[in-house]
């Protein structure tokens, strides 16, 4: 009897397991079974944009990660960003000079690192 209910709480960890491995193939790591949409900007004229930025960022595995930090920078009045989860970074394009406290903050908040700030 006790060998039957061991068996049967590993094959209920074996689909919970497989379903978990599923939902992370289909929505990416950190998806929780829902694809994150993106914020889209209306402006999308680099002229527009006189300052810019490449900022690097840790901590980047899938592509809902890669929506989430674009999301809170393209949610930032004035900001414009796109972010390359291979490159690991992000160009953010402002209307006025942009603080690098500003940035770390807004990243920071979606939980990732900010690395090196660089002029684009």
């Amino acid at each position: 009897m006790g060998t039957m209910a061991i068996l049967a709480l590993l094959a209920v960890a074996v689909v919970l397991a497989v379903r978990h491995f599923i939902g992370t193939l289909a929505h990416g790591c950190c998806g929780g079974g829902e694809a994150v949409r993106p914020v889209r900007v209306r402006d999308r004229d680099p002229a527009h944009y006189p300052y810019a930025v490449r900022v690097e960022i840790g901590g980047m595995t899938c592509r809902n990660c890669r929506l989430r930090v674009e999301n809170a920078l393209n949610s930032e009045e004035g900001l414009w960003a796109r972010v390359d989860l291979a490159a690991g970074s992000a160009l953010v394009r402002s209307r006025q000079p942009l603080s690098e406290e500003r940035l770390r903050l807004v990243i920071g908040r979606e939980g990732y690192t900010v690395g090196a700030i660089t002029p684009a």
